[in-house]
């Protein structure tokens, strides 16, 4: 058991516009993977600021920093919605236009699961806070405080460590997806893993 004072709460309805610091956790935890857009972590941030569904976004502080982000996302909204008009204005026409077309089928269709179906994507932590028990507290409140009666999420072959958390937290693989361009990506499979909650 660690000793760090973690807090979770909802983005929606939050006091105070908290999208910067929010962007900024999800810029640095897919930093990898939104490198071919821009090396410039301001300039991302500024750009998906703009594009974060504030509905579905849970941000969790230590210390009164915000360090941990979870979007929770369901058929009728998700974590981000993939603008062409922002990619191109903050990363150029060609670069924006490529980064849309990859991104829109990430994240801009409907889900089609059902109601009472949670899927959970983009969690990430900052470089300061990992190991600190962040993302178990970001997955715990959503577990216990959201109505859903069955949750989904992916995660890559290479993310050891998430899929030992998600495993841990009673998740179970159920599917795994081949990935088109995987040299590029860095990764070969997408593995998919569901809990359903017998009590709601």
């Amino acid at each position: 058991m660690n000793n760090y004072e973690i807090s979770v709460s909802p983005m929606k309805g939050f006091n105070r516009d908290i999208s910067r610091e929010v962007a900024a956790i999800f810029v640095e935890g897919y930093e990898k993977d939104l490198a071919f857009l821009s090396k410039n972590r301001e300039k991302l941030i500024e750009a998906f600021q703009k594009m974060i569904c504030s509905d579905v976004f849970y941000f969790a502080t230590l210390e009164g920093e915000i360090v941990g982000i979870l979007a929770c996302s369901n058929n009728q909204k998700r974590a981000l919605t993939i603008d062409q008009t922002i990619l191109r204005n903050f990363f150029g026409y060609v670069k924006g236009s490529i980064a849309y077309h990859f991104m829109k089928d990430e994240f801009n269709y409907q889900l089609s699961y059902q109601d009472g179906t949670g899927y959970i994507e983009s969690i990430a932590t900052g470089v300061k806070a990992r190991g600190k028990g962040v993302s178990t507290a970001l997955m715990n409140y959503v577990l216990e405080n959201e109505d859903y009666h069955r949750y989904i999420l992916e995660v890559v072959d290479t993310n050891e460590a998430a899929y030992r958390l998600y495993k841990k937290l009673g998740f179970i693989e159920f599917e795994r997806k081949k990935e088109r361009f995987s040299k590029m990506k860095g990764f070969k499979h997408r593995i998919y893993m569901k809990l359903c909650s017998p009590d709601k």
